[in-house]
């Protein structure tokens, strides 16, 4: 992907979706003054002898321990190689690409103390894929996400290991291959990069980001799976939804009324239809899902804003070198944007499962048993749909918010913390979750289209059907079924299935 002009402090949405996607962040050159000031005020204030907080002091608990300056570089080196102790897999390489951004804009903004070398450092392991190695586990979310920052921050200054274009490597290794020379640390720099919010922000916005591709999909194949049912659009028209006035109510009533727009299923069945109502989970599509999209978008709402922020301790300010420590590295706003998203994600796969079992059942659907031609000597979707609802179940119980807990750190000086990390980090495994769900209805609804032939359902599904059609066939008699699942699983992980409807709009998370 291109390069990408960088503005810490007023990044949109747009921008972290690209860097996640793979673009390169450059900074925006009007940031290095205020860097260069910002990082002259700690010289100054080093230079005084007084004792701050995190320059010349250690840290946590141990505060009040005054450090000599000659001893000042080695507080710094410590406190990463002391810190660096998270356990676990790897952060995703993209979503440690992203976390890597997001504190190179925090550090851009001029209130952190930091020189322009090691800023430049940060940029130029982003341009060259120099990845840090991060354990994703431990983390609580507060004082900073201090252990997996840590790790990146190690890398930096030539220790752990680094993700490249060549592999995974040491990381002098890495910096040798990629003419990169590891940092000294100098007074403050290295708190400056270990405090902060950005690991939990990363996966709070990769998960948003990849819960936006989720509820798009989800809406074609509700669609879809009305059309199967031979379900009704009429609970999409519009004038029902301008009554309860809730805009992402409209615009997924609007999204779905769309996407049937023009399917001759759905006249074949729209006079002398004996049904009266559908069941709720097509007839309140726009209900459910609007609801599920208006969190995401105060969720969203929420995330750009910590993006755009400054989120490490103490903060300098350069006008009149003053250090100031307080606690905007308290995680509270990802952690409750995460615990946000984690209930869309949860209602989503939730409404989708109950279509899947829907159209499984004769009585429902009056399509043949579990969908299958000659069922009983077939199983058809029988199992799929047993899937679909142990997922769900799963994504119950991962949905419990993460921020109403806390636990003490630090000889209690940290005594109340976010967990941000652990609600941030939970949300890529239910999005998976929820898309095996999704890709176990589209399976379902265009099998169920198929009993409708020759009728056709609109454009835009039609084109949905022939994507999935092109690899995986009509089920006459059962077959392995894993390879089907895994297949249409990853359309709808890589948004296929949105970009096969794009004749409609749908709405997203930035509104």
């Amino acid at each position: 992907m291109p390069d990408l002009m960088l503005h810490p402090g007023s990044a949109t949405l747009s921008d972290w979706r690209a860097i996640y996607r793979g673009a390169k962040p450059k900074l925006d050159a009007a940031c290095w003054p205020a860097i260069r000031a910002s990082a002259e005020a700690v010289a100054r204030i080093v230079a005084k002898g007084e004792p701050v907080y995190g320059i010349n002091t250690g840290f946590g608990k141990l505060a009040s321990v005054r450090i000599p300056a000659a001893d000042l570089e080695t507080l710094q080196r410590n406190i990463v190689l002391s810190h660096a102790a998270g356990v676990g897999e790897p952060m995703p390489v993209a979503v440690a690409r992203l976390m890597m951004a997001l504190k190179l804009a925090s550090l851009a903004q001029g209130a952190s103390g930091v020189r322009a070398e090691t800023v430049e450092l940060l940029e130029a392991m982003l341009g060259e894929d120099v990845i840090p190695v991060v354990p994703a586990q431990g983390s609580v979310g507060a004082s900073g996400d201090l252990a997996p920052l840590s790790h990146m921050t190690a890398a930096m200054i030539g220790v752990g290991e680094c993700f490249t274009p060549h592999g995974r490597v040491p990381a002098p290794v890495a910096f040798i291959t990629h003419g990169l020379k590891p940092l000294t640390l100098g007074a403050k720099e290295g708190l400056a990069l270990l405090n902060g919010t950005q690991f939990s922000t990363a996966y709070a916005l990769a998960a948003l980001f990849e819960a936006e591709v989720l509820y798009q999909s989800a809406l074609v194949t509700g669609a879809l799976s009305t059309d199967a049912a031979r379900g009704s659009d009429a609970p999409f028209d519009p004038r029902i939804h301008r009554l309860r006035k809730h805009r992402t109510q409209i615009e997924t009533a609007d999204a779905l009324r769309n996407l049937m727009a023009g399917s001759a299923i759905r006249e074949s069945h729209r006079v002398g239809d004996d049904r009266v109502q559908d069941p709720y989970c097509l007839r309140c599509q726009p209900q459910v899902m609007g609801a599920a999209l208006d969190v995401l978008r105060k969720a969203a709402a929420t995330l750009e804003t910590e993006a755009n922020g400054v989120t490490d301790n103490p903060l300098i300010f350069a006008d009149d070198d003053t250090a100031l420590s307080g606690g905007n590295f308290h995680a509270e706003p990802v952690a409750f944007a995460a615990d946000m998203i984690a209930l869309a994600v949860c209602e989503i796969g939730s409404l989708a499962e109950r279509r899947i079992a829907m159209l499984v059942d004769p009585a429902l659907s009056g399509m043949p048993a579990f969908l299958t031609p000659k069922p009983g000597l077939n199983s058809g979707f029988m199992i799929p749909q047993v899937t679909a609802a142990a997922l769900v179940s799963e994504n119950k119980q991962k949905a419990y918010p993460a921020s109403v807990d806390s636990i003490p750190t630090s000889a209690n000086q940290e005594d109340h913390v976010s967990m941000a990390a652990h609600g941030a980090r939970r949300l890529i495994g239910m999005i998976e979750n929820a898309t095996a769900v999704i890709g176990i209805e589209l399976l379902a609804a265009v099998q169920g289209c198929d009993f409708h032939a020759p009728l056709q359902s609109s454009a835009p599904l039609e084109a949905v059907r022939k994507l999935l059609r092109a690899e995986v066939p009509h089920l006459d008699e059962d077959r392995h079924f894993h390879p089907d699942m895994e297949k249409a699983n990853a359309l709808v992980r890589a948004g296929s299935v949105v970009d096969a409807a794009g004749g409609v709009m749908l709405p997203g998370v930035e509104g």
